[in-house]
């Protein structure tokens, strides 16, 4: 006997006698949840655009280094600054809006179902995370900067993976389940992008700005902290019986823990070790240490003489006629080679 898929009236055994006809049956019946008021929306009627655009990133990812590696990189001083505000500005924007649409409909913070009337507000907040899935895509801007700037070593696996990916789970979440409880992961996401975006636009007006920017580190545990509390919560709402969709708690709690374990695994290598098994502190203090000894050294060899005392330099010996000299010249330039 076979199962069947969900309420699609579709048997798993069908996808492979008629695959066409059974595949667009349960893509019909999957679609009759998407929430009806983002019909007409921008990306929304079908989830090809998106795809297609997330496809596009991944190939640009794969080939448009090469194509930059004999090319001197680019300079993007004010473009980054202008683009690091501009996003800091949009998620303040979504996050006053959330916060301000979900007081005046008195949402619960934990568990809110999505309301899928048209309700002032509630189409605001649905405007909201639209918005907020567009930002993903905005953010690939993120990954061309390094392109152009020929950065790659900074395109790492967790940079991809967090890109490409929030811009399609995000589709889902602007389709499917444009409010509710989602708002509250949505408002604090943009807290977050808030931080992380004003620290980007002040590190791009350069060193004698980057000197006085102490908190990145910080900025990594707060995103850690924002998965952890991301993870406990749909725990909750999964354990408690919350009503809020059920299956986009599973994929939100299983989302969110690969961001534990990857950026977990970025602090720990950026942070608490390097390459040789110490603390970035240590091994800063082991290379201090080492500059000292070679310079201490290079003072004890110190190329010159003094009081008339011959010293060697390379292969070529002098002697000072004046009472003091150093690097092989005297105070009145009367070095004579013998």
């Amino acid at each position: 006997m076979s199962l069947e898929i969900g309420s699609s009236g579709v048997k798993v055994s069908d996808l492979f006698t008629s695959p066409v006809t059974s595949t667009k049956a349960v893509y019909d019946w999957i679609y009759s949840y998407a929430d009806p008021r983002v019909d007409n929306w921008p990306m929304m009627g079908s989830p090809f655009p998106t795809v297609a655009i997330f496809i596009t990133y991944l190939l640009i990812t794969r080939y448009a280094p090469a194509y930059m590696k004999d090319r001197k990189p680019f300079k993007l001083k004010y473009p980054l600054i202008l683009y690091n505000m501009g996003i800091t500005l949009l998620n303040g924007w979504m996050a006053c809006e959330l916060l301000y649409c979900a007081y005046m409909r008195s949402y619960n913070p934990v568990c809110q179902m999505v309301d899928v009337s048209n309700n002032e507000y509630e189409l605001r907040i649905a405007n909201v995370v639209w918005w907020y899935y567009i930002s993903k895509c905005m953010e690939f801007m993120d990954t061309f900067f390094f392109i152009l700037r020929k950065k790659e070593s900074q395109m790492s696996f967790l940079h991809l993976y967090h890109h490409s990916t929030m811009f399609c789970v995000w589709w889902v979440g602007a389709r499917f389940v444009p409010g509710g409880s989602v708002m509250a992961a949505v408002a604090v996401n943009c807290f977050v992008h808030v931080l992380m975006y004003s620290y980007y636009a002040l590190a791009a007006l350069g060193p004698h700005i980057q000197r006085y920017l102490w908190w990145k580190k910080y900025l990594t545990m707060i995103q850690l902290a924002q998965f952890a509390a991301g993870v406990t919560c749909g725990i909750y709402l999964i354990v408690s019986g919350c009503q809020f969709t059920r299956w986009m708690q599973y994929m939100f709690v299983a989302y969110a823990f690969s961001f534990i374990l990857l950026f977990g695994n970025f602090y720990q290598h950026a942070y608490l070790l390097k390459g040789d098994g110490r603390r970035p502190d240590q091994k800063k203090d082991a290379v201090c240490e080492k500059k000292q000894q070679q310079h201490n050294k290079a003072n004890g060899n110190m190329n010159g003489v003094v009081n008339g005392k011959t010293a060697t330099n390379g292969n070529l010996t002098y002697r000072a006629t004046a009472t003091a000299a150093t690097n092989g010249f005297s105070k009145n330039g009367t070095n004579k080679l013998i």
